[in-house]
């Protein structure tokens, strides 16, 4: 058992190491995917802000809901579950469409992880122009917790990089199961309180206590507008952090040098 941890801790070692590499695939990915457009990666931007622009309108006269309220917890929560939920479909086939570099180089696998996040990671930051634009518009203090902010940050992308490693080996193994994930994250969407406030479930406020993906988002949100993220969130996301990374070293350990030839 401590084996198939050193050998996963290596081969995280070795990818950390090798980030000039995983740093130019993923960047060269997002250049070639907007190749000879004139606005390239910032029609992430313009489509995304067209999106929460027309949701914060929609949803938030159904709400009746303050739009100078709404509209800043709307545009923070899409963006961030944008991120999210990209990463981890993205995520899936990491081992799968690296196919043909891990049966003829030995690489550590983690570079195609870390090739994943890092690539949703530019998306992001694009799409993050529209937060910022929507709390300077309505006025939001939010640089008074922007060290919380970061931390939260820090917790949600640690979470996503050691989901979507496990998810990635267990995608190469089992061929349906990027389809199922991907469905299970479309359901997960309606549940997790990025449309909605937490307060307006009324008596079912444990659809949100029991939702990871609500954690994530929290720990993010919260700061950026002005207010504190539950102690609850923060353990939460800690703890899934914590026991999340020693599962997916133990798996990598064990079954690494199997993808080659599962893909």
């Amino acid at each position: 058992m401590l084996g198939a941890f050193n050998i996963g801790y290596r081969d995280l070692v070795q990818s950390v190491q090798s980030r000039n590499l995983w740093l130019l695939l993923g960047w060269v990915e997002i250049r070639q995917r907007y190749a000879r457009s004139r606005i390239g990666p910032f029609w992430l931007t313009i489509s995304m802000a067209v999106l929460v622009t027309a949701l914060g309108l929609v949803y938030g006269t159904l709400f009746k809901a303050d739009i100078r309220d709404y509209l800043p917890l709307l545009a923070i929560g899409f963006v961030f579950w944008a991120y999210i939920s990209t990463t981890i479909n993205d995520g899936c086939n990491a081992y799968i469409g690296a196919g043909a570099y891990l049966k003829q180089v030995p690489l550590p696998r983690g570079v195609f992880i870390f090739q994943n996040l890092w690539r949703n990671m530019i998306i992001l930051a694009h799409n993050f122009v529209i937060v910022v634009l929507v709390l300077i518009i309505f006025k939001v203090n939010f640089l008074q917790n922007l060290p919380f902010f970061f931390l939260g940050f820090l917790l949600v992308t640690w979470n996503l990089l050691w989901t979507t490693a496990l998810l990635a080996l267990l995608c190469a193994r089992f061929r349906d199961l990027p389809q199922i994930v991907a469905s299970i994250i479309q359901v997960i969407f309606y549940v997790t309180p990025i449309l909605f406030k937490r307060d307006m479930l009324g008596k079912y406020p444990w659809l949100i206590d029991l939702n990871p993906f609500a954690h994530l988002i929290e720990v993010v949100r919260a700061p950026l507008l002005g207010a504190s993220a539950p102690a609850l969130s923060w353990a939460v996301c800690l703890s899934m952090a914590l026991v999340g990374s020693l599962l997916c070293l133990f798996m990598h350990g064990k079954y690494r040098a199997r993808i080659p030839y599962w893909v």
